[in-house]
C-alpha cells in the first residue's frame, strides 16, 4: 500500500485506484471505507474508467457514501460509455429497475447488447430474458430479478462473481 500512497498522491490515477482499492478491501492498510471513496472520487474525476466503476457501485451499495441510486447511474454511465462491460451491465440493470434513471427496457437492451458483445456472461442472459426472440428469450424474467436486486455487484465490485474489465 505505500507505493500506490506515493503514486496516489502524485497525483497518478492508477496509484489513486489501486490506493483506494486498499482501503476498501483492506489490503496492507486498516479497512476503511470513506478514504477508499476519496481516493476513487480522484482518480474517477481523471476520467479513470475502473474508479468510475467503482464509485458507480459503492453509491449504490451505500459503501463510505450515502447509498443513492442517482450517482451510481451517473458513474456506471461515465464508465458504460467508456465500454467498461460491467458497467454496461450494471447501467442496464438500473435502467430496467428504473433505480436513478427512469425506466427504459429498450435503453437496457442497448447496454446489455454492448456488454453481452464484449462476452459479458450476465448480460448475454438478461438480454435473452428482456427480448423475445433474441437467443430464445422469454422477454420477461430479469424484470423482476432486477428489481429485487440481485444483478448488481455485491461487496467489493464484483458483478455475480465476476469483475469485468480490470484495465
Amino acid at each position: 500500500a505505500r507505493l500506490y500512497r506515493l503514486a496516489a498522491e502524485q497525483g497518478d490515477a492508477t496509484g489513486q485506484l489501486d490506493y483506494a482499492l486498499c482501503f476498501v478491501h483492506g489490503n496492507g492498510v486498516k479497512q476503511d471505507d470513506g478514504l477508499g471513496v476519496h481516493w476513487l472520487r480522484l482518480a474517477a474525476d481523471q476520467n479513470h474508467v475502473l474508479a468510475q466503476y467503482h464509485m458507480g457501485n459503492v453509491h449504490f451499495l451505500g459503501r463510505g457514501v450515502p447509498r443513492d441510486d442517482r450517482e451510481a447511474t451517473r458513474w456506471c454511465r461515465l464508465a458504460a460509455e467508456q465500454g467498461h462491460s460491467g458497467a454496461q451491465h450494471n447501467l442496464a440493470t438500473l435502467c430496467i429497475s428504473g433505480r436513478g434513471v427512469p425506466q427504459d427496457i429498450g435503453e437496457a437492451a442497448r447496454y446489455y447488447r454492448l456488454a453481452a458483445g464484449q462476452g459479458f456472461a450476465q448480460s448475454q442472459y438478461h438480454l435473452g430474458k428482456i427480448l423475445p426472440g433474441e437467443a430464445g428469450g422469454c422477454g420477461q424474467g430479469a424484470t423482476c430479478r432486477a428489481r429485487r436486486g440481485r444483478s448488481f455487484p455485491r461487496a467489493g465490485g464484483a458483478v455475480n462473481g465476476r469483475r469485468g474489465n480490470t484495465s
